[in-house]
């Protein structure tokens, strides 16, 4: 008795070769295979260039958020003062940030005043906000205390005002110059409150990579930051910072015990949460728009399968009349369509994988041959274009092409294996 050969024989992929490398007189197969292993390519090439840009985009902005800002704010609620006015002032503040700083899971707790006002230099004017810390406190921010995106001395921060890379573009100031800052909230005499003018030297310049933070933040040395705005002996707000941001849930309940009854909390997460969502939403809705584009080139094969189908129904009925099962016939059109497929999707990820790998110098390239100005950092918030390649979004791609393109060949290569050998001999 004959012994039924294996699925996927050799003589299977001898003959699905064969019929891939279409002769002349059937050109029409082999450009519809190139069109659809152009397609394949492009949409696999697409789909992980959008998932790399949408991580490194995301991944960028929360990098700026959590090495510049604080990753929980602790505040007190507003009080009545002495003088019948609100204040959220804190006035055991270094206290309060030892009890916070004590609690596992903080790396650091930093009281701060913050105030907004005029910075004036050169006859330009420019609204910042400004941030009373400590020195060594400051030197704990990665984005601001990044020697290699900043410019001047931290050490001698307690001489002078750090402000950030767009300020001094903006005021037109460098290292050792004066900025005048100007605040409404000044000295109060019997006739009212004067504004405060006061001039400070620039002693560093820090890029955090946030458009709008190095466009208006300013640093000022704790103790001065309180003359200035009259927070002589209080704190504004304690900053606090985490060892694991990422789950900053779990450790806001011992924070919040911490700090007391008049203690509020805003974290990093309630700041930019907003953005965030509305990245998650944008990123599906961008993974289901690009994989119906992979559907759609992977519809290609479907055609192409067809025609090749119809165009070798005298050799399938050959076969079939040779003693070859229908197993066997579904299995060389399906490694027709499957090899498409792969070899689309291969090509598609090396493509993709190297537009991430360069994204640099290609986006340099298309800023040159636009003149300049394609991307705007005070629209995007960050000054580039970013991507960061990563595996899931590789194996996402993947799986979703692959998966796609052997579906869809299921259908053609049924049509061929369920084809009558005599309906096809008949005509021929």
């Amino acid at each position: 008795m004959a012994q039924t050969p294996p699925p996927f024989a050799p003589f299977e992929w001898m003959i699905a070769w064969r019929y891939l490398r279409a002769r002349r007189a059937e050109g029409g197969v082999s450009v519809m295979t190139w069109i659809s292993l152009i397609g394949i390519t492009l949409a696999v090439f697409a789909l992980i260039a959008t998932l790399a840009v949408r991580s490194g985009f995301r991944a960028e902005f929360v990098d700026t958020i959590l090495g510049s800002n604080a990753h929980v704010t602790v505040y007190y609620t507003a009080q009545t003062d002495a003088s019948g006015r609100n204040s959220r002032s804190i006035a055991d503040y270094a206290a309060l940030a030892d009890r916070v700083a004590d609690v596992p899971g903080v790396t650091r707790a930093a009281p701060l005043v913050k105030g907004q006002v005029m910075a004036s230099a050169n006859s330009r004017n420019a609204g910042v906000e400004v941030f009373g810390i400590s020195e060594e406190d400051l030197a704990t921010i990665p984005r601001i205390a990044d020697p290699d995106t900043a410019r001047g001395d931290l050490a001698r921060f307690s001489y002078g005002i750090a402000i950030g890379s767009g300020v001094a573009r903006e005021l037109g100031v460098a290292l050792g110059d004066t900025v005048k800052l100007i605040s409404p909230d000044g000295v109060r005499t019997a006739f009212g409150t004067s504004p405060r003018v006061k001039s400070y030297e620039v002693v560093y310049v820090f890029t955090a990579g946030r458009y709008d933070i190095d466009r208006t933040r300013v640093y000022m040395p704790f103790a001065e930051a309180q003359l200035y705005f009259n927070r002589e002996g209080v704190a504004d707000e304690i900053e606090v910072m985490v060892a694991d941001p990422d789950k900053i849930g779990d450790i806001t309940p011992p924070i919040l015990q911490a700090a007391g009854e008049r203690a509020l909390i805003w974290t990093w997460q309630d700041a930019s949460g907003g953005f965030l969502r509305a990245l998650e939403i944008e990123d599906n809705v961008m993974f289901i728009i690009l994989s119906i584009l992979v559907l759609i080139a992977a519809m290609n094969i479907v055609s192409g399968l067809i025609m090749l189908v119809k165009n070798k129904g005298r050799d399938i009925g050959i076969l079939r009349t040779m003693g070859l099962t229908e197993g066997a016939v579904l299995r060389i059109f399906f490694i027709c369509g499957a090899f498409t497929g792969i070899i689309g999707t291969v090509a598609g990820v090396l493509l993709g994988c190297l537009f991430a790998l360069y994204i640099d110098p290609i986006f340099s390239f298309v800023n040159y041959v636009a003149g300049g100005g394609v991307w705007d950092p005070a629209v995007r918030g960050i000054y580039q274009l970013p991507a960061q390649l990563r595996l899931p979004d590789v194996l996402s791609a993947v799986v979703l092409s692959l998966g796609l393109s052997f579906i869809v060949t299921i259908f053609p290569a049924r049509r061929a294996a369920r084809m009558n050998p005599v309906e096809a001999l008949r005509y021929e």
